[in-house]
């Protein structure tokens, strides 16, 4: 006999009589002539009718019409959410086969999936799971992933989750599958890695043709590049692109397209106001999305019909390199994405750029390297001639015929070459602060490694640099010129230390004089006692430019 409800107050003799099981849910009478000669289960909480309901067994439910509707109405309720959720959702037999599915799964379907197997009624043409069986899985007891793709469908990828459906003697007889969309995300990733590995394509160098290739024409390509990229990648027309010139703080413009002459000739720095929304970008080293350029306090004319406006700083390792900006024909032109996916996008920008610039720098180094070879190569052989000639004069004397002569045009022209090297290197170079330019200084040092050494250190901050072996040789020199500064060795090899730094004093009083030491034993403690007369500065070799600069420069 099938179960059926009973309203208590219709209830009518023939329905008591053949009923022999009954279901009471609700306040009913245990006294109630409805239940005379009936086995009857009491139960008042709604999961459990509907457990028992499942069970089955009941020839009748005896229950309260309010009771009833309210337990109705919840599971109406129930069965709305799972028909209408945005998710896709079945039930399948332990085949796979699906024997229900909500209106959502059934969209992606098609038609209604019921009786097929779920690859087959979603039309998935590749799983993506680290399971090689999900359905075994699953029937084991675990909850499986898999990515479904379902090219020229939407959604094209899904995400599912199956999970067993347990009896209650605790087997699995059905399985649980939800589907999310994930279409929108799989292309976010999608876009993603072709940002990344658009960057890659701009910083790349080839180590083989860096020396072929010249900086204007490395330039070239590089703006090239970007604007395909730019183009294919994040699809806007309307670009500019400037680096920053950290010594006149002036963004300067690299690339622009669909801007007018004016805008992209336009002189801008980095601040905070009257250099539109670019200089202020620059200056606070964050993005600003311009909505609407009519009434934006900031923004400047750019392209003709702009209505709004995108601009990222280009930032690499915490130093502003540029920025770049988009513009819009309409107004709201740019979402949250779209300044997310560009600030991305930015910071491969930035590592290109920075990557010219290294590259800029490494032209220019490599000169500079060649200058500096040969300074380290005829550094001291000019030094030795210096010496020498230095040596004889104060041996002449006050002589004056043409052997002095002569010696004192050596001089000379030893330090004519020198100066010459050093300004073709200073050419060469990049500039910037260099804190001994115009100093001239004086290094005692024995071995000839070392004093090679000390002599490029000091002149890659802009001193010029003398060196001999000697402290007789070092003496004769300073007869004869004005030097900033004397380092000497804490022990010459012809005279002792002491009396070397003695002797200096007596020649230059007001020069500055730093003793060197490799940490060696001064057996003669030079150092003390010329501390004890004055001695400011220790160096300790090899040298370094910090050390350098302080013996020099710092007050006494």
């Amino acid at each position: 006999m099938d179960t059926r409800l009973i309203d208590p107050d219709t209830l009518t003799d023939t329905d008591a009589a053949t009923r022999s099981r009954t279901l009471v849910f609700g306040p009913v009478s245990p006294a109630s002539p409805l239940l005379e000669g009936t086995d009857t289960v009491r139960l008042s909480d709604p999961k459990a009718v509907a457990d028992a309901l499942h069970d089955g067994g009941f020839t009748a439910v005896v229950a309260d019409p309010a009771r009833l509707a309210a337990f109705f109405t919840d599971y109406r309720r129930d069965a709305l959410i799972l028909t209408h959720a945005d998710r896709g959702i079945a039930l399948t037999d332990t085949a796979g086969v699906i024997r229900w599915a909500n209106d959502r799964l059934k969209a992606w379907c098609g038609a209604d999936p019921t009786g097929q197997p779920l690859r087959v009624a979603l039309n998935v043409a590749t799983v993506a799971t680290d399971q090689p069986d999900p359905l075994t899985a699953a029937m084991a007891g675990n909850a499986v992933a898999v990515r479904l793709h379902r090219p020229d469908r939407t959604p094209e990828f899904a995400d599912a989750s199956v999970h067993p459906v347990y009896a209650p003697d605790g087997t699995v007889v059905q399985l649980l599958v939800l589907c999310r969309d994930v279409t929108a995300e799989v292309e976010r990733q999608r876009k993603l890695d072709a940002l990344h590995q658009a960057g890659r394509e701009l910083v790349e160098l080839d180590a083989a043709n860096i020396a072929e290739v010249s900086v204007p024409e490395r330039i070239e390509s590089l703006k090239h590049n970007l604007r395909r990229l730019i183009h294919d990648l994040l699809h806007y027309d309307i670009i500019e692109v400037r680096i920053f010139d950290k010594k006149t703080n002036e963004l300067k413009p690299l690339l622009d397209e669909g801007m007018t002459p004016e805008a992209a000739a336009r002189r801008l720095e980095a601040l905070p106001t009257g250099n539109g929304v670019t200089g202020y970008v620059a200056y606070h080293r964050r993005s600003y999305l311009c909505t609407d350029a009519s009434t934006d306090p900031h923004y400047i004319r750019g392209a003709t019909e702009a209505r709004s406006s995108l601009t990222v700083p280009l930032v690499h390792l915490n130093e502003l390199v540029g920025t770049f900006n988009v513009e819009s024909p309409v107004t709201n032109g740019f979402t949250a994405e779209d300044l997310q996916f560009t600030e991305l996008f930015s910071k491969e920008i930035a590592a290109a750029l920075h990557n010219l610039e290294l590259l800029t720098a490494q032209q220019t180094c490599a000169a500079t390297q060649s200058v500096e070879l040969v300074s380290r190569e005829i550094a001291l052989p000019v030094d030795d001639v210096l010496a020498s000639a230095a040596v004889l004069l104060r041996q002449l004397g006050d002589r004056d015929d043409s052997v002095v002569g002569h010696l004192r045009k050596i001089v000379d022209r030893a330090r004519q070459v020198k100066d010459c090297v050093r300004r073709v290197g200073e050419q060469a170079g990049e500039g910037g602060v260099k804190p001994l330019a115009g100093k001239r200084v004086l290094i005692i040092e024995q071995d000839p490694r070392l004093r090679r050494e000390a002599h490029l250190v000091v002149e890659r901050l802009g001193a010029t640099a003398e060196t001999v072996g000697t402290a007789a040789e070092g003496l004769a020199l300073l007869a004869g010129v004005e030097y900033d500064a004397v380092f000497m060795e804490v022990r010459p090899v012809d005279l002792g230390g002491y009396d070397t730094y003695k002797s200096i004093r007596q020649t230059r009083p007001g020069v500055r004089v730093a003793m060197t030491t490799g940490f060696g034993y001064d057996a003669a403690h030079s150092i003390v006692k010329a501390r004890g007369d004055g001695l400011k500065h220790i160096l300790f070799k090899p040298f370094k430019q910090d050390q350098v600069v302080n013996a020099v420069l710092a007050a006494d």
